[in-house]
């Protein structure tokens, strides 16, 4: 991975950034953040265009992922407000790839190929089955700004015989809870079975106060380096735990992972059996459940500190890519707008890895 890297950077800082500085207009420390990002990215070598000749021509989607993948790195909180400086930046416009106008707010809106960029942005860089020691997961809060959608009443289950069975009669099967199922399902099929709508969820902070929140939450699992290797969006009011399955089988896809360090919310005998069903040591807090607290082995409590890569990247994607910027509605165009902060988030950390 560290050869892979050390490449791209090699060819941004020998050809790149000298070639930008000979044909554009003097450029400053930004312009050259976002040329950089977008040369590790390549939106253009995974975006896949097709268009009969016949109709009005499409618009191109790679300069709209290159675009969005520019406001992330920039931090731009609206979609307007990206607009409005990529007309007034000639260096910024030129950099994206605009030939002369930009795109109303309405064709922005329709670009949503984040998701397959960071998949692409993973297969470039990481070795297939490369072997990361360190991984961890958590969920953070996004604030949405839309209504709160309506709960629906669970359908009732049917009515179970009093009393203890009769001698000679089968006993009920007990049925499986959903994160049971979940452990045993493709993440396709637990990604549509989550809830994504908006909705109302709550946490405990640092201070030990319940904080509430309207909108939804972001899965990460990272690993070490800050480097998100796989996101699911879901409702606010979804359980941390309800989302690991998917996270952790969707992140051997491309590696393989030797521990993975959660939080106590992810104390579950499902979650610990299909871990080590992955090949994956897990390091999970213990969650006392209202008895005495079991301490955790101090080999494995040292490892464990390695959970604080997923809450920094829950920082920076909400500090510094776009992640308390969230302007547009529906779970889709959410989860569209986090991607490619991701995205930018991704490629940052990598090129950090392969700057000398």
């Amino acid at each position: 991975m560290h050869e892979k890297i050390s490449a791209i950077w090699g060819r941004i800082s020998g050809r790149l950034l000298p070639f930008l500085e000979r044909v554009l207009p003097p450029m400053q420390e930004h312009h050259r953040k976002v040329a950089m990002i977008l040369e590790f990215v390549r939106p253009e070598d995974i975006v896949r265009q097709r268009w009969a000749a016949t109709g009005r021509p499409p618009v191109d989607l790679t300069l709209m992922a290159r675009a969005f993948v520019a406001k992330m790195e920039l931090n731009l909180d609206t979609t307007k407000r990206l607009i409005e400086t990529l007309k007034s930046d000639e260096v910024l416009r030129r950099i994206v790839g605009f030939p002369g106008k930009v795109p109303s707010n309405a064709t922005f809106s329709r670009t949503n190929l984040a998701g397959q960029i960071h998949e692409a942005l993973k297969s470039r860089v990481l070795d297939r089955g490369a072997i990361v020691i360190d991984t961890s997961l958590d969920a953070t809060a996004i604030e949405g700004r839309e209504k709160a959608a309506k709960k629906t009443a669970p359908a009732p289950s049917a009515p179970r015989k009093r009393g203890r069975p009769r001698k000679g009669d089968p006993r009920p099967e007990k049925e499986k809870t959903r994160l049971q199922v979940f452990c045993e399902q493709k993440p396709s099929t637990i990604d549509r079975a989550l809830p994504k709508d908006c909705g109302w969820g709550c946490k405990r902070n640092s201070q030990g106060k319940t904080e509430y929140w309207k909108g939804f939450k972001l899965h990460l699992l990272v690993a070490n380096g800050e480097i998100p290797l796989s996101a699911v969006l879901t409702s606010a009011s979804v359980h941390d735990s309800q989302a690991a399955p998917s996270l952790l089988k969707m992140g051997v896809r491309k590696v393989t992972p030797l521990y993975t360090a959660m939080d106590a919310a992810y104390d579950a005998q499902p979650i610990r059996t299909l871990c080590h069903n992955l090949g994956i040591v897990p390091l999970i807090d213990s969650n006392p459940r209202g008895q005495e607290k079991i301490p955790m082995d101090p080999a494995k409590a040292e490892r464990y500190k390695s959970r604080s890569s997923v809450e920094r990247v829950n920082s920076l994607l909400k500090e510094c890519f776009g992640g308390r910027h969230v302007r547009v509605r529906g779970p889709e165009k959410v989860f569209a707008h986090l991607m490619f902060g991701i995205v930018a988030l991704t490629a940052t950390q990598l090129l950090r890895l392969g700057m000398p």
